[in-house]
């Protein structure tokens, strides 16, 4: 039997306020290719707190790579920068602006953890629960093939059209 091959993305970056948007957009689209788009959410809320994190507390430096990987019917995200420090989860004062990041994670993820990597570093990871819409996909057709194609006869009427919401095209 073969089964399907693991997916993975890297991005390498210095994890600046200006750079973690881009790291949103980035995973996001990938998450889009891979049809997860249920995972969108959670995954960019998670890495921008990972990120975060690192631009506000890694020591010596900012840079940091981000993994995400699909194996099987899991989805993991990680940050692994060049500080050893391991985070803590805090149980911040109710009036703090911040220092819930760890603990956002912890509730969107299917699981989160750290590991140490090498002498100098970490990793910072979470998992998501992959919904099985990646796998049951149908295959693409190959065209000029015995098949139909992909294509199929549709009618839309008026009240087909009233009834979908407005749409932006802009990216954003």
């Amino acid at each position: 039997m073969i089964s399907e091959p693991s997916r993975h993305c890297t991005v390498e970056l210095q994890a600046l306020p200006s750079r973690i948007g881009q790291v949103r957009r980035i995973i996001s689209a990938q998450l889009r290719y891979w049809h997860l788009d249920p995972l969108i959410d959670q995954a960019a809320l998670g890495v921008t707190e990972l990120l975060t994190n690192v631009h506000r507390h890694a020591q010596p430096d900012k840079s940091c790579t981000v993994d995400i990987e699909l194996l099987l019917d899991r989805l993991t995200v990680s940050v692994h920068d060049h500080d050893p420090r391991l985070p803590t989860m805090n149980e911040p004062d109710s009036f703090a602006t911040s220092g819930r990041g760890l603990a956002l994670i912890a509730a969107v993820s299917e699981s989160w953890g750290v590991r140490p990597v090498g002498p100098s570093g970490k990793a910072v990871w979470f998992t998501l629960p992959a919904a099985t819409t990646a796998s049951t996909l149908p295959p693409l057709a190959v065209y000029g093939s015995t098949t139909d194609g992909p294509f199929t006869s549709v009618t839309i009427t008026a009240e087909d059209i009233a009834a979908q919401p407005a749409r932006s095209a802009v990216v954003g």
